[in-house]
């Protein structure tokens, strides 16, 4: 497990025992100066995306069966899958090894990948991150993103996509979605998105 909910509880001044509930959703939103909408739908994303701020480094041990369910387009064959068969390190070089994402090299690929709790991806973007927020030491060990910064990269993607400008919107269904198709690229797991993101306004409003 993650020891990203620890350390942002220790951060924001509440009891560090690595549970996320009301108490922390209002630390959290004080702490950074977050609406009740803002940390909502911030942390209502967070929490779907990290499965309830358990993950914070991205799984990449996945069977050939799992391999070409999740990107078709590289795993075209069974034979060619099975040769990456739960195997990270060398599916992580295969998937990631593109220049939009800023990585150039096979380590690269296997460096940057998903970390923080929306996934912060490629080696451009942890550059950005990492100028933004003042944290070069990101780049020479991406493994802070997963524990040190796994809140704040959630942060720097809403902030840099514009996604706290909707959540001023409201916390309503339609607000959610558009969030969602922005963190996701889809719809997926949207009900439970919806459930959680609402949940916590409940709380927020409370404080």
């Amino acid at each position: 497990m993650s020891n990203a909910m620890n350390n942002i509880q220790a951060k924001v001044g509440v009891a560090a025992d690595g549970r996320f509930g009301p108490n922390t959703a209002r630390a959290i939103a004080l702490h950074y100066g977050l609406s009740p909408e803002r940390g909502a739908h911030l942390l209502g994303q967070a929490a779907h995306e990290s499965g309830e701020f358990k993950r914070s480094r991205e799984n990449l041990n996945y069977s050939w069966k799992g391999l070409m369910a999740t990107w078709p387009s590289r795993f075209t064959t069974e034979a060619e899958a099975r040769e990456y068969h739960r195997q990270p390190s060398k599916i992580a070089r295969k998937v990631y090894l593109r220049t939009s994402l800023g990585n150039e090299t096979e380590n690269d690929a296997e460096l940057f990948i998903g970390r923080g709790w929306l996934q912060l991806t490629g080696k451009s973007n942890y550059q950005s991150f990492a100028s933004d927020m003042g944290v070069p030491e990101v780049m020479t060990d991406p493994s802070l993103v997963e524990d040190e910064y796994a809140f704040e990269t959630a942060q720097w993607f809403f902030n840099k996509n514009g996604l706290f400008k909707i959540a001023d919107q409201g916390v309503n269904e339609d607000v959610i979605q558009k969030i969602t198709k922005r963190v996701n690229g889809g719809y997926h797991g949207l009900d439970d998105r919806i459930n959680k993101t609402k949940k916590i306004h409940r709380w927020l409003m409370d404080s």
